[in-house]
């Protein structure tokens, strides 16, 4: 018998050959008992990709650390372009950050946990405001505040989990603070045109902002605010044949040309029609509205009259009353494109 010291040795790095086959009308030969072999762990750098796919693009320092890359490997990573920083604290992973919202993240990953986007940067998030402000604004609960490049940190001795919010996967102040928030930095007329706007749009009701202003006394704007939303209760109460005439009386002064007053349009019934300039003008507000199916309403009539060829311009009645020289300018050079 051979020993089994004599049985030759396998040869490294080859496969095994493949079992023998079974011949017709025997048996299938056995099968070799099958090894486990427990998968390699995933590298660092994926599973670092893995927590920024859901922060968009984004990681911090103890995150990093947390997948197995410390602070002395941040560098090299740095140098091969894996890594590029964004704030103290923070990096991109795989390419630089430039969008407005992934910096407004990572400047709230930088500053706080009980951080949150807001004022401007909020109001904009919302929809509030149309342009984005050229710095970020943060808000932090209690009295830590980060130095951080671009950003203007605010503090504010709590937050509500009422108070916040979350907006495109972004942690903001919730709508009725954001306005708050303005009421600190914004002029009254800008203010209500933010309120105004937050209202058309549903996202704070006049009871909401009172409340809020109940239950935060000596906030910093607040009596701005009360004077706005005093304001805007007593334009809810103008009904829209007021407006329609004082639109008219703003046409005649002007000395533009006549307009057909209630005239139907494509099965459609607006408020001032010059038909040679194809022009329509309707009195526009939320309170005229009422309702936000009224708001939708108004809009698919637009897009009708549109289609139909007639050019529509909405004045509303803070623009009737606060700007009429600017109404009358803006129609008489659209009749004048006619």
């Amino acid at each position: 018998m051979t020993s089994s010291r004599d049985a030759p040795e396998p040869v490294r790095g080859r496969p095994d050959p493949p079992p023998a086959l079974a011949q017709p009308g025997t048996a299938p030969a056995p099968k070799a008992a099958e090894t486990r072999v427990e998968p390699a762990l995933e590298h660092p750098d994926r599973r670092a990709a893995a927590v920024a796919a859901g922060q968009r693009g984004l990681i911090t320092t103890s995150q990093l650390a947390a997948v197995g890359i410390r602070r002395g490997a941040l560098a090299v990573r740095a140098r091969h372009g894996r890594l590029h920083r964004v704030h103290r604290e923070v990096y991109a992973v795989g390419v630089p950050a430039s969008d407005p919202a992934t910096l407004e993240l990572a400047a709230v990953l930088a500053c706080a946990r009980s951080a949150v986007i807001s004022h401007g940067s909020a109001a904009f998030a919302w929809g509030i405001i149309d342009r984005r402000p050229p710095r970020i604004h943060l808000t932090v609960a209690g009295p830590h505040r980060v130095r951080l490049e671009g950003v203007t940190c605010h503090t504010a001795p709590r937050l509500e989990p009422r108070d916040r919010a979350l907006r495109d996967g972004l942690p903001v102040t919730g709508a009725a603070r954001t306005v708050l928030d303005l009421a600190a930095v914004l002029a009254e007329r800008d203010l209500r045109w933010a309120v105004e706007e937050a209202r058309v749009r549903r996202l704070v009701t006049g009871s909401e902002l009172a409340a809020l202003l109940a239950r935060t006394p000596g906030r910093r704007g607040a009596g701005r605010l009360r004077r706005v939303l005093a304001t805007l209760e007593g334009d809810a109460r103008i009904t829209r044949s007021e407006a329609e005439r004082r639109l008219h009386d703003l046409v005649r002064r002007a000395g533009l040309p006549p307009a057909r007053a209630n005239a139907r349009v494509v099965g459609h019934e607006v408020d001032l029609l010059w038909p040679d300039a194809a022009l329509v003008a309707e009195v526009d507000g939320f309170a005229f509205h009422g309702s936000r199916a009224a708001f939708e309403r108004d809009r698919r009539r637009d897009a009708e009259l549109q289609a139909a060829g007639y050019r529509v311009v909405r004045v509303t009645w803070r623009r009737l009353t606060e700007e009429p020289e600017a109404v009358a300018v803006m129609l008489a050079r659209l009749l004048e494109r006619a």
